[in-house]
């Protein structure tokens, strides 16, 4: 088989006849266009897969599914009594590369014989998957996986543009964040002209909130505490929050840009009370001049220089004040990385 993993992943796609594909727990746009791209690219080539999702789908995401009808089990509800990784023979796994974002997940998979291949853009990884694709230049790992199906010889129609447009809008900011790069906009424009409706995805994504996301945002400013001359933002939402508000976790995505908006903060820090108990959520964002993937390195988590985070094993305030004592010492070194 060939030593360039690219093409390894295709050769062992190509041999399968059920692929499992899953990803990241809190799967965001990027996670999700590239598991429906995965399984229109494998229908193509008349390969079964079904979407293994460990969180619930976000329901500003549900469209991408629906509309496609990609099969797809929510672990968080339950598996079905049918339900067995010996069913499939290869395991697929994007937008992340680390055990820690597929949490229930390892100890099935890692006494499981069938090849395990990963897909991902994230500076953190580990070495467990038996063929890793792994750009860290990549906006999104949605470009990866747009260039690994062309390769294949995968017919990029309407339905695959269009879950893989929604995965690079979504991780470069709609092309504002500073990941985005001429290549990026390039396989934008792609996907464009196989007819991606951008003002439908724009509707989708950033004018179809419900109420309860809306009071949840307005509880995560409420709680907005600046420290270090305004240069770190920390917010912070308890279970009382989500009850009050009557939002659930998916709604906290993007929360954390919030605060950055204000022009002297550096890094934004949301801190966020396990609903059902369990460890503390930290999510970690940061203009450029501090690093906050090294700073989740600290706590087992990971992520990029720019977008982060972590899961540490405390109650809320232990879980925040530790997070706090790591980050500002950073502020106050010239060569903060």
């Amino acid at each position: 088989m060939s030593s360039d993993p690219g093409q390894r992943i295709i050769d062992y796609l190509s041999l399968a006849r059920r692929v499992l594909v899953t990803t990241h727990v809190s799967p965001d746009g990027d996670a999700l266009g590239c598991c429906a791209a995965a399984v229109l690219a494998l229908r193509q080539k008349s390969i079964d897969s079904q979407v293994l999702l460990l969180s619930h789908l976000p329901r500003k995401y549900e469209f991408i599914f629906t509309e496609h009808s990609i099969p797809f089990v929510d672990a968080e509800k339950g598996l079905p009594a049918d339900f067995s990784l010996h069913s499939f023979d290869c395991l697929l796994v994007l937008d992340t590369g680390t055990w820690s974002q597929l949490p229930t997940l390892r100890p099935p998979v890692e006494n499981w014989s069938a090849p395990k291949l990963i897909i991902d853009h994230h500076l953190t990884q580990e070495t467990w998957g038996d063929v890793r694709l792994v750009d860290p230049t990549a906006a999104a790992t949605g470009e990866i996986v747009h260039d690994l199906l062309v390769r294949w010889g995968i017919g990029i129609d309407h339905a695959i543009a269009e879950a893989l447009y929604l995965a690079i809008i979504t991780d470069t900011g709609w092309f504002q964040f500073s990941n985005t790069r001429p290549q990026t906009l390039r396989r934008a424009a792609a996907l464009m002209e196989v007819g991606v409706d951008t003002d439908k995805m724009h509707k989708a994504l950033y004018q179809n909130e419900h109420a309860a996301r809306v009071r949840l945002q307005t509880r995560a400013m409420q709680s907005l505490d600046l420290q270090a001359q305004d240069r770190l933002a920390v917010m912070t939402l308890t279970t009382g929050d989500f009850a009050a508000s009557g939002a659930s976790l998916p709604d906290t995505e993007n929360l954390i840009n919030l605060p950055l908006q204000i022009a002297s903060v550096e890094v934004s820090i949301l801190v966020t009370e396990n609903l059902h108990g369990g460890p503390t959520r930290i999510s970690l964002r940061s203009k450029g001049a501090v690093d906050v993937s090294k700073l989740a390195e600290q706590f087992g988590g990971g992520g990029h220089a720019r977008a982060a985070g972590m899961k540490i094993e405390a109650p809320l305030a232990e879980a925040r004040a530790r997070v706090i004592q790591a980050v500002l010492p950073l502020f106050s070194r010239p060569d903060a990385p």
